[in-house]
Formats: C-alpha cells, sequence, structure tokens
C-alpha cells in the first residue's frame, strides 16, 4: 500500500516536469509579475488583452505530454524506423565526416546554435569572422570576386541566381536555359519559381547549347559541373556563346571538385552556386546545408541575401558588419529583389570550419582519394563487362545496366542504395566516407559472378578521371586562418575564442521584438545527430523514410491543433519560404477556378518586409493600405481598397498580432471583408508565440499562415538560420499544397517543389516534435500566457520611464496592455538629449544585452519581446538597466554630459579603449564600464566599439584580406 503522506503517483511521475524547465518565472514569481501589472490572474491577463472574438472554441487535442526521458525513447522508436543504408545516389547529397571538435563545440554547441542573426554587430564579431571565412571559402574555390554569407539550398541559391541574372544582366530576354544534366531538384525549384516572373524555361542537352543559341536568345543559362550523372564538361565553349549571346553564365558547382577542377571564375562564369553540404554537414534527410552564390564584382550590389563585410569601429580598428543587402526588404519591400530574411548561418560556420581545419591540402587530399576511389571503381566495372556511358567524372559513374532492377534489388537486400539514372542506366556517386570495401560491395554487385578486380592492381596508383585541359592550377585558401588551426588543440582554442566574442542566449536575454528568442531545450537538440535522422538521403526509396514520414505526419497533425487549419506542408525551409509559398497556393487557388487575373495583394503598410518581397516574387501587385494612430490596420481604407480592387482581389496578408505587438480587435471583421470581396487572407505565423492555446488563424479567418519553427516552436535560429516555415492552409487550399515531383511526390493540382529537398530541413522538425511532445496542450498554452504576462511585466516596469507605442488591449493595465512584445519609443527622448533608439541600443552592450529589434517596424523605436522562457530576474536585469540608461539620458538632458560626448554616444566601451592613458570624457571609466554593481561579477566586453556602417558600405571588403588593406 503506498505511503498516503506521499504525493499522489502521478505527481511523482512528473509528466509536466519540461513545462516548469521551459517557463522562466516560477508560479511565486508570476504572481508578483500579476501583482505590478496590476490584474489578479493570468486569466484575467488574458481576458483583458485577447479579443474574445478570437478566442479557441475548444482546446488542442494534442497527446498527453511526457518527460524529457520518455519523449527521447518514443522519439528514438519513430527514428528507428528509418533505415540507414550506404548511400550512392549523389545527386548533391553525400556522406560527410563531421570533426569532433566542429561537432561538440559548433553544432552541439549553445554558444553558437542559440545566438541571433548577426544585426547588432559589435556583439556578433565571432560568428561574422567565421561568415567571412565562408566567403573567402567560396571565391578562392569559384574563383569569382564576390560572394554571400550563405543560401537556404542548391536549388533555392540556383532560382536566385536566375532572378540576379535576369535583373542584372542585360539581355531583355524572358528565356532561361537549364541543361539537361542538372539535378532534377534544382529544375523543379527553378520552373517554380520562374512560373509567376513569366520566365520561360528550356531544357537542352548540355551537348546541344551552343546549337540552341544559334536560333533562340535568353538571358542566361545553369550549367551543373559535374554533372548529375558524373560527367565532367569543359563549359568553355558553351559560355562563351551565352557572352556572345549578351547572356550570362551560371554555374552550379561542387566545391570539393573545385578543389581538382578548373573553377568556374577561371572558365569565364558571371555567376556560381552550390551546396556546402559534404563540407561537415550531414544529410539528414535534406537540410539543412547550407548552399553558396558567388558573382563577378560588377553584381555585387545586386546580389540576394547577407553579405558580412569588413568596416572600422569607432577606434579605428576592423570590425565585421552586415554589409549592402541588410533587411533590404525593410527599405524597398514590394521593390525588393529577394524575399531573403535569413540564411543558413549555423550550416555555413561549420562548411567554413570544415576548410579551417583541413585546410587546403586537406581537402584536395580527400578529393583526391575520392577521386581516385571513383577511377578504381571504375576500372574495376569495365574490367567486369560493364560499360561506362562518360568517360570523365570526378566522384559520380553511369554505368550501362540491361539488368538494372536486379542490381537494384540486389544493393537495397545488401544495404546499399544506388541512383537510377534512366531506363537501362544506374548512377554510382562516392563521398569521404567511402571506403575500400565499399567499393568491393558494388563491384560485387555489378560483377555478378566473375572474379573481382584486386586493390593490389591500383595500389600504385590510377588515372584520374578528370581532363587534363581541367586540372586546377591556381592556388586556393591561401589565407593564414586555411593554414593555422590543423591540430585539434588549435582548432578548440580559435573556436572559443570566436565564440567569446558573440553574445547568445547561453549567457544572457535576446529581447528581440518580432524574433523570438526563446529556449532551445538540450532535450529538444539532443535527437538531430542520431544517425537515424542524421545520415537519411532525401532521395532514397521512400519506404527507407518511414520514420521521417510519421514524423512528419505527427508534427503536421500537432501544427495543425496548434493553428486551425486543415493541412499543413513542412517542405519551405525558411519563413520566407513559407510566405512565398502561401502566396502561390493562393494563385493557383483562383487559377483553378478561372479567376487568374485576381493579381492584386493588399499589404498593410506595418507588414514584415518579407510580405510585399514574396508577393512581388509570385506576380502579385502590391497595394499597400494605412494603419491608424494605435497600429491597427485601417480598415476604413482597407474597405475602399478591396472596393476598388474587387474583381481583381487576390489577397491580404496581415501579422496577428499585428507587427506593432498590438491583438487587433476587429479581425474577424477584416477576413469576412476579403472573403466578401473574393480574396484570401494570409495572418504571417511571426507572432505565433503570442496566439498557441488562446486562438487559432485557421479559425478565426485565416486561409492561409506559415509558421516559423525557428520562432514559436523553439528550433534555435542559428547565428541567422536554420529555420523551418511551415506552410498551413483551410480545406479548400489543401489540394494545392507544395508538390515535389522530382521526388514522385505530388499531384497535378499542386504548386511546384519550393525547397530543394521535399521535407526541407528535415532534420531540425524532431526539435519541434520534442518541445510539443513534452509541453502537451496545457504547457502550450501556459507558454503562451506567460510570454505575454513577461511583456506585460516589462512594459509596466518601464511605462513611467518610457513612451509605450501602439499599446492595446485593457485600460486598467499600466503599460496599456500589450501582447508578446512593447515598442519602447525613444523620439521624444531624441529631441531633448540627442540620445537616439541607436544609441540605447548600443549602451545595453555595456549592461551587457543583445539590444531590442531597432527602428522597426517604427523608426527611432526598441521593440521588445521577453519570451515565456525569461525569468523573473532576468527581466528585472533588463528592466534595471533600461531605467539606468534612462537616467543616464536624463543627464544629458540636464546638460550633465554634453549630447556629443556620454555614455550613450560612445558605447559600446572595449576593454582596451578603458586602459588608454588617456580618458577625456565627461564621464568616469566606471561608469562606462560598470554602470550597475552586478556588471563586476559578470561582465561581457564588446571585442570592438561602434561599427562605422557608412564606411563598411563605401569600402566593401567580404573576404578574408590582409588587415593593411582594410584601411586603404
Amino acid at each position: 500500500m503506498l505511503n498516503t503522506a506521499l504525493p499522489s503517483l502521478a505527481e511523482l511521475e512528473n509528466a509536466t516536469e519540461f513545462q516548469a524547465r521551459h517557463l522562466g518565472p516560477w508560479e511565486q514569481e508570476q504572481a508578483h509579475m500579476l501583482s505590478v501589472i496590476g490584474v489578479a490572474s493570468r486569466q484575467a491577463l488574458m481576458d483583458g488583452i485577447v479579443p474574445a472574438s478570437i478566442h479557441r472554441a475548444r482546446p488542442m487535442d494534442l497527446p498527453a505530454p511526457l518527460t524529457e526521458a520518455q519523449a527521447l525513447a518514443e522519439l528514438k522508436s519513430i527514428a528507428q524506423q528509418n533505415k540507414v543504408m550506404r548511400n550512392f545516389i549523389g545527386q548533391g547529397y553525400y556522406g560527410t565526416h563531421t570533426p569532433g571538435v566542429i561537432l561538440r563545440n559548433i553544432l552541439e554547441n549553445p554558444a553558437w546554435y542559440t545566438a541571433y542573426t548577426p544585426y547588432q554587430a559589435e556583439i556578433s564579431q565571432g560568428r561574422m569572422e567565421a561568415l567571412v571565412n565562408f566567403q573567402t571559402m567560396v571565391t578562392d574555390l569559384t574563383g569569382l570576386a564576390m560572394a554571400n554569407a550563405s543560401m537556404l539550398d542548391e536549388a533555392t541559391a540556383a532560382a536566385e541566381a536566375m532572378t540576379l541574372a535576369a535583373r542584372a544582366g542585360k539581355s531583355k530576354s524572358t528565356r532561361f536555359v537549364v541543361c539537361h544534366d542538372v539535378f532534377p531538384q534544382t529544375l523543379e525549384v527553378i520552373q517554380t519559381r520562374a512560373l509567376p516572373l513569366g520566365i520561360t524555361v528550356d531544357v537542352v542537352h548540355a551537348a546541344q547549347l551552343a546549337e540552341h543559341l544559334t536560333a533562340h536568345d535568353c538571358f542566361a543559362a545553369l550549367m551543373q559541373y559535374p554533372g548529375v550523372n558524373g560527367q565532367v564538361r569543359d563549359l568553355r565553349p558553351l559560355i562563351d556563346a551565352l557572352h556572345a549571346k549578351g547572356a550570362l553564365a551560371i554555374v552550379a558547382a561542387d566545391l570539393l571538385a573545385l578543389t581538382l577542377l578548373t573553377p568556374p571564375g577561371e572558365l569565364g562564369a558571371d555567376i556560381a552556386l552550390g551546396t556546402t553540404q559534404r563540407f561537415g554537414m550531414p544529410m539528414g534527410n535534406g537540410g539543412p546545408h547550407a548552399a553558396y552564390l558567388a558573382t563577378k564584382d560588377e553584381f555585387k550590389r545586386s546580389m540576394p541575401g547577407r553579405l558580412v563585410g569588413v568596416s572600422v569601429d569607432s577606434h579605428g580598428n576592423p570590425a565585421y558588419r552586415l554589409a549592402l543587402q541588410t533587411r533590404e526588404q525593410h527599405i524597398r519591400r514590394e521593390k525588393a529583389t529577394s524575399n531573403i530574411c535569413t540564411a543558413q548561418v549555423l550550416p555555413a560556420v561549420i562548411a567554413s570550419m570544415y576548410a579551417v581545419y583541413h585546410g587546403p591540402s586537406g581537402l584536395t587530399r580527400i578529393a583526391q582519394r575520392v577521386a581516385a576511389y571513383t577511377a578504381i571503381l571504375a576500372e574495376g566495372l569495365k574490367a567486369l563487362g560493364r560499360t561506362l556511358i562518360h568517360s570523365t567524372y570526378f566522384d559520380t559513374l553511369q554505368v550501362q545496366c540491361d539488368d538494372r532492377d536486379a542490381i537494384v534489388a540486389a544493393a537495397v537486400a545488401k544495404g546499399i542504395n544506388l541512383r537510377i539514372a534512366s531506363a537501362d542506366t544506374l548512377s554510382i556517386s562516392l563521398d569521404e566516407t567511402s571506403t575500400r570495401d565499399d567499393i568491393i560491395d558494388l563491384w560485387t554487385l555489378f560483377g555478378g559472378t566473375k572474379a573481382l578486380p584486386s586493390f593490389a592492381a591500383f595500389e600504385g596508383g590510377v588515372a584520374l578521371g578528370l581532363p587534363a585541359a581541367l586540372r586546377r592550377s591556381s592556388a586556393f585558401l591561401t589565407h593564414p586562418v586555411f593554414n593555422t588551426h590543423h591540430s585539434e588543440t588549435e582548432m578548440l582554442r580559435y573556436l572559443r575564442a570566436l565564440s567569446d566574442k558573440d553574445l547568445a542566449l547561453d549567457r544572457t536575454m535576446i529581447p528581440l521584438g518580432s524574433c523570438t528568442m526563446k529556449l532551445n531545450a538540450t532535450s529538444e537538440m539532443i535527437p538531430i545527430t542520431w544517425p537515424e535522422f542524421a545520415h537519411i538521403h532525401p532521395f532514397a526509396p521512400r519506404d527507407q523514410l518511414q520514420g521521417y514520414d510519421l514524423l512528419n505526419e505527427q508534427l503536421c497533425a500537432w501544427l495543425s491543433q496548434a493553428t486551425g487549419y486543415a493541412g499543413i506542408s513542412l517542405q519551405p525551409n525558411a519563413g520566407s519560404q513559407g510566405e512565398y509559398a502561401g502566396l502561390l497556393i493562393i494563385k493557383a487557388y483562383h487559377e483553378s477556378r478561372g479567376e487568374g487575373h485576381r493579381n492584386i495583394c493588399l499589404i498593410p503598410e506595418s507588414a514584415h518586409g518579407t510580405n510585399p518581397a514574396s508577393a512581388q516574387m509570385t506576380g502579385m501587385t502590391v497595394v499597400v493600405t494605412k494603419c491608424d494612430s494605435e497600429g491597427n490596420v485601417d480598415l476604413d481604407d482597407l474597405r475602399a481598397k478591396c472596393e476598388a480592387h474587387s474583381a481583381n482581389l487576390a489577397a491580404v496578408m496581415i501579422t496577428y498580432p499585428s507587427t506593432y505587438g498590438v491583438f487587433e480587435t476587429r479581425v474577424t471583421e477584416l477576413c469576412a471583408l476579403v472573403h466578401q470581396h473574393g480574396g484570401r487572407v494570409y495572418v504571417d505565423g511571426a507572432n505565433m508565440n503570442a496566439l498557441v492555446g488562446l486562438a487559432a488563424p485557421g479559425q478565426f479567418g485565416g486561409d492561409v499562415s506559415h509558421l516559423n519553427l525557428h520562432k514559436t516552436f523553439c528550433i534555435p535560429h542559428g547565428g541567422g538560420g536554420p529555420g523551418v516555415g511551415p506552410v498551413c492552409v483551410v480545406e479548400d487550399l489543401v489540394p494545392f499544397l507544395p508538390a515535389h515531383r522530382s521526388a514522385g511526390l505530388g499531384t497535378p493540382s499542386q504548386v511546384g517543389a519550393v525547397s530543394a529537398a521535399p521535407l526541407g530541413n528535415a532534420a531540425v522538425l524532431p526539435i519541434s516534435w520534442m518541445y510539443i511532445r513534452m509541453m502537451g496542450a496545457d504547457g502550450l498554452k501556459a507558454a503562451t500566457e506567460v510570454a505575454i504576462l513577461n511583456a506585460n511585466y516589462v512594459a509596466t516596469r518601464l511605462a513611467d520611464h518610457y513612451d509605450i507605442h501602439f499599446s492595446g488591449g485593457s485600460s486598467t493595465i499600466k503599460g496599456g496592455g500589450v501582447a508578446h512584445e512593447c515598442i519602447l519609443d525613444l523620439r521624444p527622448l531624441k529631441d531633448a538629449s540627442g540620445v537616439g533608439a541607436e544609441d540605447v541600443a548600443k549602451r545595453l552592450i555595456d549592461y551587457g544585452f543583445h539590444a531590442p529589434t531597432l527602428s522597426f517596424p517604427v523608426a527611432g523605436t526598441l521593440m521588445v519581446e521577453p519570451t515565456e522562457s525569461e525569468s523573473q530576474a532576468e527581466l528585472d536585469r533588463f528592466c534595471d538597466a533600461m531605467i539606468a540608461i534612462r537616467e543616464e539620458i536624463r543627464q544629458v538632458e540636464q546638460g550633465q554630459w554634453p549630447q556629443d560626448d556620454n555614455p550613450l554616444k560612445n558605447a559600446p566601451h572595449t576593454a582596451a579603449s578603458l586602459l588608454k592613458a588617456e580618458w577625456p570624457h565627461a564621464y568616469s571609466r566606471e561608469t562606462a564600464a560598470y554602470p550597475v554593481a552586478s556588471l563586476r561579477q559578470q561582465k561581457y566586453w564588446s571585442p570592438v566599439g561602434r561599427v562605422d556602417n557608412v564606411y563598411g558600405d563605401r569600402n566593401l571588403f567580404c573576404s578574408c584580406v590582409p588587415v593593411s588593406q582594410y584601411q586603404e
């Protein structure tokens, strides 16, 4: 018999243990915070802020929560339903060894994976140095002048290269040529992207490209190097033919092969792109992997994505910063050239460090081994009587096989996957992980009962399959960073030195509005490196992917419960991709009804900048609608524009709660109005962390949403990626969800693939699965309520010191009642003191904080989102810092400190600047360094002073060059 003095067995089993660990404030702290706000309970707070008109009719139907150990065990059983095979499929995905020092100290290290996009340059110097290494690696290997800091995947990089060529090239043609041996998933994504832009895609055999150009124009062509079936083709005649027609040459190139092959830039290519997956990132059923895009210097200011450049700080020292395109959508909006918001920073860092660790000689040795093994395999196959389709190759062979199906079946029985290249051929791709035993097994498959060749015959060397005329002669990776850190000791210290320069969530609250920097729990992260998830090829036979299929099914079902939508696709591998896919779905819906003329997209002026950029990418025309003085969509203006464009209205795009952090009370009326005029309602899911469990877009009138799993559902931001942006739709739009026909998936009604792999960034989906499985319905609802509680606590504490901009909800709440974030208006203070929002943002670094979102959505403001994961102690630390900063501003207002020389204008203060013999400032060194006493126990020192943005754009350096050149 149980001892009745003990808690109940259910309490002892503690199924809800993770909820308490995920939520920052304890129950006692929540009670205190509620008393500060002036409400009796969390429920009373929700009643005062969340409009009754959007309340859920019923709670989410989710499995009961599990403990961390139970959830990991259940997920392990799902993972084991995948079959881990030896994959020789290739097609852009290869086996690779992640060096242990990189695995442990980057991929599994929260100092790297919890960091945010490096918009605040001063506290992001470490990861930006890693990204400059990435850019340098790419420019060196491709032989082109400029490279960005990564793309989402190779296929979308190719699509971006196509649109880059269309706008930057001189040709007026609307035709784009894709060579026949480009990866099939790349072709499909290009076709998806081209269709709404009115671009015609011609698929032409590479050998016939020059002839094709004599009768047809085009603005650019894409060539694969080496081709999907292994052939290494001399592209120079094709590139010359393109240039003669005024067209640009785009080359999708394998970076490992480029250590041995003449780089695209030396062949004359204008743009190069590809994936860095085989530089240390497991296949992961398709992602995340960092793609690259490199161009000639003349196209640098049109290049999509993020670009890290070198500027100088306030002390004249070199400092890194994001350059040129940084958040261009928020400036150019519907005129933006791309909707890319972030990229694949964490995988890019891994790829760059793979190159740093191995160096040029190490990479060359790996490539030579792959090429040698491939040549040995080729000679053995020929000795066994097999015919090779191509005489040139790097890592891939295409083999004539009249007995194709029998070989495939025998291979699968032996735990091997080959690629079916055609009706009577198979292709075999080797990689870094290939061994002698693999080659013997492959010979056995193709040789049948014949005697196998002996490796002894090849010990003296073998002729590689690379054409002599295409052997690389130029040096690469000559910078010292790629020639220094080859011992594990040196590499370990280098990685530690870089991470020490940065502020990530492992050291401090990151109060970024709209970005939802919440806990990325360790138990959620553990499964991503399990072999059953990590070593899966995205184009393996479907019966080998049953674990991923079940993960997809369950996660989609749970997200449907959270959002109220009927169907979900997890394919989009970023929020921008989810937006784009959602608008394609709306477009396809209208076309299916014979209303393809509907092309007007109404977007409030408060919307995220990616919204109008996504709309223009789908061929829609953006019409901006007004907001009122409280930040709500102006329904009178929206009504007028709906009526004016009724016949052509395709959609409205709103963010809910709004970008201003407000629950608009008339959102259901807004949805009904748009539906009345035949349009569909797109609800941006960026602020879903304020809705889960309380309200569902699919229930209050939304037709389509994208989610940011890297926000609401705990996938880490990774310094600017990876992300996942699922697209969610109501019942009648389900038939239009993205297909992936190159993988044999989809129906004719579905829109084309938007990402390279069928399940996008599949390897990080277990993170969100674990979060939902451990939280359950009640836990997710509690997370939402505590996120709103934390935001209102911050707003209440700061209301006496700063204007809280665009607050709504209950008038009884001191801060006015905000959603999950609040906007602090610094404009009145700047008028009185000269101190602006940027000065406050930089001064927060001295206090050990990452700044809130700066000047978005309103110039001159700071948007604060504390999330549910921060404790009362951390919230108080932030509020105390903001209040102390307000007092510093007051001293400027009162004339105690000059407007041009005070701790805010000179922030952040480096240790070196404080140690100088001269101190010419009106305030003390102690005020600069230790404005609050607690900093003496734990102090973050900014590695650089304030970075000069204007200098960086005027003097653009984006690769590793000698420091002396930075200031020429």
